[in-house]
């Protein structure tokens, strides 16, 4: 780390009613009682009391200008964000008074933060854990109430318990071998290989069950891709407007308007969608509109749910039969749109097209036109993907490709120890996987892990975090 102070805008860069500006580091009082004065025009932060907001102004140091009445805060360490000396100035948020304020503070002494730059300190001084850490940003970019709550409980340190916890009897097991080697009169290796089997059985368990909660934890987290597929002129863009609550994609009676892909990222509810609008699946000999829907069978492909849409007022026909054929074996649900008008198509016609499929799909009447049904269509994704299960609960939840490899690699290692005991290896096999297994968990949580990719990881943090 280095050892300078630093600063910066730690709120928004617009007008708004308070700004902060954040100064960590050795000299960071400092600096601050450089800047700042008391009512009675006195340097008082030095001697002020931690944690105790301060009331006066910031001048500049060079000309004695006064830039802003403000409220101040002395942090000293241990206890701050960063584990540092810190200072905060509360001031008008304005972005020419904030921009001047920190001119100011980079005169006496700072330099400019770097992104993300206060969160690593943080995560350098032992504030928190790499995993505790990266939950800092998982929580102001929380598009949902579900994602915020497994940042939370991330912050708060669940994930990093566990992993610990896990990583505590892998340590266990190392210790054990190693002093049976070594002092094999008082500890007996007779009959620990059956009984380390049983331990890393007891611990796959574990690893399983926090990598069964990603695919949800992801889709918390970043969304779920939603893909509206049906014929044209069906209702699909009217879908989509509805979503997004205002006129994004074009609404005309004449059967293939969307000719290109409209993505939005929308809330429904609590829910947070991906939604991408496709151009309507049809047999066609437009180039353009051929173009489109070939990229509308891409992107039906990674998509976590289909939304299949069908004009209820209108007969099903062979379009709707390679439609079915194409979204076959995906999690769906299939919307009756239209369904204020007299209906021509019901969900014993649906069921049928799509045969003996298991759990074929879900199907729920709608009118884009007037939005009835969309209450429903929004509780049947909860269930579909149990994300209301989840609000509720205070279970672990992985949100993270990066803690997922690694949960991913530490059973892998379990697996080798396990194999090798019914290989009958040797004591220095098992050793050699636990201690692997042992260092994949610390990535987790950030004791054992590469600068680089410490680098990395707060590189993507906003400027003042």
């Amino acid at each position: 780390m280095k050892e300078d102070t630093i600063a910066a805008i730690a709120t928004g860069m617009t007008d708004s009613g308070i700004g902060i500006i954040r100064i960590s580091g050795e000299d960071a009082v400092a600096i601050g009682d450089r800047i700042f004065r008391s009512p009675s025009g006195k340097r008082i932060l030095k001697k002020a009391v931690s944690h105790m907001l301060y009331y006066g102004f910031v001048q500049d140091c060079e000309n004695g200008f006064i830039i802003d009445e403000v409220m101040a805060v002395v942090m000293r360490e241990p206890r701050s964000f960063t584990g540092e000396d810190t200072v905060e100035i509360q001031c008008h948020g304005g972005v020419l008074v904030m921009r001047k304020i920190l001119d100011a503070v980079l005169k006496s002494g700072a330099r400019l933060a770097e992104p993300g730059e206060f969160t690593k300190r943080a995560f350098i001084t032992g504030r928190l854990d790499l995993s505790s850490a990266e939950a800092v940003m998982d929580i102001i970019q929380s598009r949902n109430e579900y994602a915020l709550t497994a940042s939370v409980n991330q912050l708060r340190g669940l994930l990093s318990d566990e992993v610990r916890g896990i990583r505590s009897r892998v340590l266990y097991e190392m210790a054990y071998i190693e002093s049976a080697l070594d002092d094999p009169e008082n500890y007996s290796l007779e009959g620990y290989p059956e009984r380390l089997a049983e331990k890393m059985t007891l611990l796959e368990k574990r690893i399983k069950k926090l990598c069964d909660t990603f695919e949800s934890g992801r889709m918390m987290k970043e969304g779920i891709n939603t893909v509206i597929v049906g014929k044209p002129n069906v209702g699909k863009s009217s879908l989509m407007n509805c979503l997004v609550g205002e006129e994004r994609a074009i609404v005309t009676d004449v059967a293939g308007t969307t000719r290109d892909i409209l993505r939005e990222n929308v809330r429904l509810g609590d829910l947070s969608l991906n939604v991408t609008d496709t151009a309507g699946i049809r047999e066609t000999e437009d180039t353009v509109e051929k173009i489109g829907v070939e990229r509308t069978l891409k992107y039906v492909e990674g998509a976590d749910l289909i939304v299949y849409v069908v004009d209820a007022s209108s007969v099903l026909d062979e379009n709707d039969r390679e439609i079915v054929s194409i979204i076959k074996g995906k999690k769906k649900i299939v919307l009756l749109n239209k369904s204020d008008l007299e209906t021509k198509v019901t969900e014993e016609m649906i069921e049928e097209l799509f045969g003996d499929e298991e759990g074929a799909c879900t199907i729920v009447k709608i009118s884009a036109r007037d939005g009835s049904g969309m209450e429903k269509f929004e509780q049947t994704i909860k269930d579909m993907f149990s994300i209301g299960e989840m609000k509720s609960s205070n279970d672990i939840v992985v949100t993270n490709i990066r803690h997922i490899k690694a949960l991913e690699e530490t059973d892998s290692y379990l697996k080798m120890i396990k194999k090798s005991i019914e290989e009958g290896l040797t004591e220095d096999f098992f050793y050699i996987d636990l201690m692997a297994a042992y260092a994949s968990l610390g990535k987790i949580t950030g004791e054992k892990v590469e600068d680089d990719l410490v680098d990395e990881i707060f590189s993507k943090f906003c400027m003042g975090k």
